[in-house]
Protein backbone atom coordinates (compact mmCIF):
# COMPACT_ATOMS: atom_id res chain seq x y z
CA UNK A 1 0.00 0.00 0.00
CA UNK A 2 1.02 3.44 -1.31
CA UNK A 3 0.52 6.37 1.47
CA UNK A 4 0.37 10.27 -0.02
CA UNK A 5 0.90 12.30 3.03
CA UNK A 6 0.07 16.27 3.61
CA UNK A 7 1.64 17.91 6.72
CA UNK A 8 1.69 20.53 9.00
CA UNK A 9 -0.92 22.55 5.96
CA UNK A 10 -2.01 25.43 7.87
CA UNK A 11 -5.05 27.99 7.07
CA UNK A 12 -6.53 30.65 8.76
CA UNK A 13 -10.54 30.02 8.97
CA UNK A 14 -13.81 30.76 10.27
CA UNK A 15 -14.76 27.41 12.08
CA UNK A 16 -16.50 27.46 15.45
CA UNK A 17 -19.21 27.42 17.96
CA UNK A 18 -18.69 30.66 19.60
CA UNK A 19 -19.73 34.16 17.48
CA UNK A 20 -16.20 35.14 18.42
CA UNK A 21 -14.36 32.64 15.87
CA UNK A 22 -16.98 33.34 13.68
CA UNK A 23 -15.81 36.97 13.05
CA UNK A 24 -12.00 36.79 14.19
CA UNK A 25 -11.10 33.14 12.76
CA UNK A 26 -8.34 30.97 13.68
CA UNK A 27 -5.39 29.04 12.41
CA UNK A 28 -6.16 25.31 11.79
CA UNK A 29 -3.20 22.42 10.94
CA UNK A 30 -3.96 19.77 9.06
CA UNK A 31 -2.80 16.46 8.46
CA UNK A 32 -4.28 13.90 5.83
CA UNK A 33 -2.79 10.89 4.72
CA UNK A 34 -4.24 8.32 2.02
CA UNK A 35 -3.30 4.92 0.87
CA UNK A 36 -3.56 3.34 -2.44
CA UNK A 37 -2.55 0.41 -3.93
CA UNK A 38 -0.67 0.92 -7.14
CA UNK A 39 -2.05 -1.09 -10.65
CA UNK A 40 2.37 -0.94 -11.56
CA UNK A 41 5.45 -0.72 -9.54
CA UNK A 42 7.59 1.66 -9.60
CA UNK A 43 5.01 4.23 -9.87
CA UNK A 44 6.20 6.34 -12.75
CA UNK A 45 2.59 8.15 -13.88
CA UNK A 46 0.60 10.77 -12.14
CA UNK A 47 -2.01 8.69 -13.44
CA UNK A 48 -1.12 5.58 -11.39
CA UNK A 49 -1.15 7.76 -7.88
CA UNK A 50 -3.10 10.43 -6.01
CA UNK A 51 -1.93 13.87 -6.81
CA UNK A 52 -1.29 15.86 -3.64
CA UNK A 53 -1.82 19.00 -5.17
CA UNK A 54 -5.73 18.22 -6.26
CA UNK A 55 -5.91 17.27 -2.60
CA UNK A 56 -4.66 20.24 -1.25
CA UNK A 57 -7.04 22.54 -3.79
CA UNK A 58 -9.90 20.15 -2.55
CA UNK A 59 -8.99 20.73 1.28
CA UNK A 60 -8.53 24.66 0.88
CA UNK A 61 -12.13 25.36 -0.75
CA UNK A 62 -13.72 22.76 2.19
CA UNK A 63 -11.54 24.89 4.51
CA UNK A 64 -13.22 28.51 3.37
CA UNK A 65 -16.49 27.21 3.96
CA UNK A 66 -17.20 28.44 7.48
CA UNK A 67 -18.69 25.24 9.85
CA UNK A 68 -19.47 24.89 13.59
CA UNK A 69 -18.00 21.66 14.05
CA UNK A 70 -14.39 20.34 13.33
CA UNK A 71 -16.16 17.02 13.04
CA UNK A 72 -17.70 18.28 10.48
CA UNK A 73 -15.18 19.27 8.66
CA UNK A 74 -12.81 16.07 8.85
CA UNK A 75 -15.57 13.93 7.62
CA UNK A 76 -16.16 16.38 4.82
CA UNK A 77 -12.77 16.15 3.52
CA UNK A 78 -12.20 12.26 3.98
CA UNK A 79 -15.58 11.60 2.05
CA UNK A 80 -14.54 14.23 -0.88
CA UNK A 81 -11.34 12.97 -1.63
CA UNK A 82 -12.71 8.99 -1.32
CA UNK A 83 -15.10 10.87 -3.89
CA UNK A 84 -13.06 12.56 -6.09
CA UNK A 85 -9.85 10.21 -6.35
CA UNK A 86 -10.73 6.49 -6.89
CA UNK A 87 -7.70 5.05 -6.44
CA UNK A 88 -7.86 6.22 -2.33
CA UNK A 89 -9.23 3.40 -0.68
CA UNK A 90 -8.58 4.80 2.71
CA UNK A 91 -8.08 8.52 4.56
CA UNK A 92 -7.28 9.71 7.82
CA UNK A 93 -7.80 13.60 8.05
CA UNK A 94 -6.77 15.38 11.15
CA UNK A 95 -7.41 19.20 12.03
CA UNK A 96 -5.97 21.02 15.04
CA UNK A 97 -7.53 24.13 16.25
CA UNK A 98 -4.14 26.24 17.15
CA UNK A 99 -5.63 28.69 19.37
CA UNK A 100 -8.91 27.52 21.18
CA UNK A 101 -11.45 29.99 22.47
CA UNK A 102 -10.76 27.82 26.25
CA UNK A 103 -9.94 30.37 29.51
CA UNK A 104 -6.46 29.72 30.92
CA UNK A 105 -5.59 26.74 28.15
CA UNK A 106 -2.19 26.59 26.64
CA UNK A 107 -2.15 24.20 23.62
CA UNK A 108 -4.51 23.62 20.61
CA UNK A 109 -7.80 21.01 20.28
CA UNK A 110 -8.53 18.67 17.64
CA UNK A 111 -10.60 15.51 15.69
CA UNK A 112 -9.29 13.14 13.42
CA UNK A 113 -11.14 11.02 11.42
CA UNK A 114 -10.14 7.67 9.72
CA UNK A 115 -12.70 6.23 6.08
CA UNK A 116 -12.22 3.19 4.18
CA UNK A 117 -13.66 3.17 0.99
CA UNK A 118 -14.91 -0.47 1.44
CA UNK A 119 -16.90 1.51 4.28
CA UNK A 120 -18.94 3.74 1.91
Amino acid sequence: MLSIHLHNIIFFAHHGLYEEEKVLGNEFELNISIKHSPAHLPVKHMSDTVDYVAVYELVKKRMAIPTPLLETVVTDIAQKILAQFSLAEEVLVSIRKMYPPVSNMQGSVGVSFELKRKNL
